[in-house]
């Protein structure tokens, strides 16, 4: 469980609003006597709330965990609760939103709250001694020290509503957490970090690097991605144009829209250099697209199977390359789609009439969107169009090594502010046309995949181990938070490369798609 979830500019993730409060709720000299902390139940469960429910792996105890329980003798010293009550009124001056309960059965926080947390080793908290603030609860979470019980969107969204915006990065908290640490015996050796976190090595944003972040991210397994995704095998925002969409109508429907804002029913090889409308109905070519990255071929399937349109599709990941090449053979379109692994860097010296470039440019970097932009702008002909679909967030923000997303999802994202991006795409040459926000579709696009990711959650542990599937609901579910409160948002941004006269080829109004 993360409790907090948006990149922010300085590289960490984004501190919750609020301000200071009354204290955790439990005054401190009752929990010095033992008062406000609850003893374990009769059958040493702790405090269970009625009719919760339990969370992807959740009650996965670690049997070291369960060992120290039965080890504790009588009369041993104070409860977990009462010895980690201090450090929480740091963490929550507000108060607890949740109920936590302790490996020895303790518990404190309300039981009205919309869950509980569980610490099932002291490991937890030795685990935030080494790595404090998000990373250490992170890795907690992740190799099942930690787990949480009843909604998990609400869970989330209470506990960054309720962290203390002033620990910033959580190294204001070592000293507390050390003196918890010694209390509860655990101020030995770092625990291992878990094995599915990421070890990209060279320099940040290098071709090399660059390839080992998409494939840590990518390469997990086609079967996995498969019942998280659905069908359409698409990562990417779908849009919800009507309320009683499936995932996979709404994926089709994203697909579409590019399709029309792009032109491609109407685009032609053979359009002239002043007369971008196209030619005489018999000269008429299929438009030529360029998908850079292209994932699983979605965009290049739906673009050649219902426009007619000739596609190159790039990845770096090569088990993306394969299933996709695979999808493309299977929907007989072999001589229109050709799919490739392949570095955008590497594009040269061929022409496009449109490119798509959708859920790849979070990896692309401020520091190379120049670079970028101005590559993209030379593969496409004189009103030719580029639709830029990409997470922003106000600001822009460098995922840090030190976030949970960093190290076990996305490692170098970038996610540049809008504004930032329209001024890179002008300066490259190109008119930018439209700018459109689907930050609540995101929302409910991942409320939709994690639920897929619940409903197959077996099966979906034995194809990538529970960690590494532990991760991805934790990612899914607190992302699903930052796009509905606003702190991430997400921007498909149209522009064309006008003619020497200014021709734009463009519908005047958005009727056109």
């Amino acid at each position: 469980m993360s409790i907090t979830k948006n990149p922010t500019k300085d590289g960490g993730l984004e501190s919750p609003p609020g301000g200071p409060g009354d204290g955790i709720g439990i005054e401190t000299d009752r929990a010095a006597r033992g008062d406000g902390v609850d003893q374990p139940d009769a059958d040493g469960r702790g405090v269970q709330g009625a009719g919760e429910t339990a969370l992807p792996g959740a009650g996965e105890q670690s049997p070291a965990g369960a060992a120290e329980r039965a080890a504790r003798p009588e009369g041993a010293p104070q409860l977990a609760a009462a010895v980690v009550k201090p450090l929480f009124a740091k963490l929550f001056p507000r108060g607890l939103p949740v109920r936590f309960v302790f490996w020895d059965g303790s518990s404190v926080g309300p039981e009205s709250g919309p869950g509980r947390v569980t610490l099932h080793s002291p490991r937890a908290v030795s685990r935030l001694l080494w790595a404090p603030g998000e990373l250490g609860v992170a890795r907690a979470f992740v190799s099942g020290d930690l787990d949480a019980d009843g909604d998990a969107f609400e869970i989330l969204r209470v506990l960054h509503a309720h962290l203390n915006r002033e620990l910033g990065s959580g190294y204001s908290l070592v000293g507390q957490v050390v003196r918890t640490a010694s209390r509860l015996g655990v101020l030995g050796g770092p625990p291992a970090p878990p094995a599915v976190e990421s070890r990209v090595r060279g320099r940040r944003h290098s071709k090399r690097r660059d390839r080992q972040a998409v494939t840590h991210h990518y390469d997990v397994g086609n079967d996995f991605y498969r019942l998280v995704l659905g069908p359409t095998m698409t990562y990417s925002c779908a849009r919800f144009s009507d309320e009683t969409m499936t995932l996979e109508e709404a994926q089709t429907a994203k697909h579409e829209l590019v399709s029309r804002k792009l032109g491609l029913p109407e685009l032609a090889l053979t359009a002239r250099d002043a007369g971008f409308a196209g030619t005489a109905a018999g000269n008429r070519a299929p438009a030529r697209l360029l998908d850079i990255g292209c994932g699983w071929g979605s965009m290049a399937i739906h673009a050649a199977a219902l426009h007619g349109a000739q596609v190159v599709g790039i990845t770096l990941s090569s088990a993306q390359a394969e299933l996709a090449r695979r999808r493309v053979g299977e929907a007989g379109l072999d001589g229109a789609v050709e799919i490739r692994v392949q570095d955008y860097r590497d594009l040269a010296g061929e022409t496009f009439d449109a490119i798509s470039s959708i859920g790849m440019f979070e990896h692309v970097g401020a520091r190379r969107m120049s670079a970028y932009f101005d590559t993209v702008v030379r593969l496409l002909r004189p009103g030719g169009r580029l639709l830029n679909h990409a997470i922003s967030s106000v600001g822009g923000s460098k995922i840090s090594r030190r976030s949970f997303v960093g190290r076990y999802v996305f490692p170098d994202g970038e996610l540049i502010d809008v504004a930032d991006v329209v001024r890179a795409m002008e300066r490259a040459g190109f008119e930018v046309r439209d700018v459109e926000s689907l930050r609540e579709h995101y929302s409910r696009t991942l409320h939709a995949w994690v639920k897929n990711l619940e409903d197959h959650w077996e099966e979906a542990a034995s194809l990538v181990g529970t960690a590494r599937a532990r991760v991805w609901w934790l990612y899914m579910t607190a992302s699903a938070n930052g796009f509905d409160d606003g702190g991430l948002s997400i921007h498909q941004v149209l522009a064309v490369v006008p003619g020497t006269g200014g021709e734009s080829g463009m519908p005047r109004t958005r009727d056109g798609w």
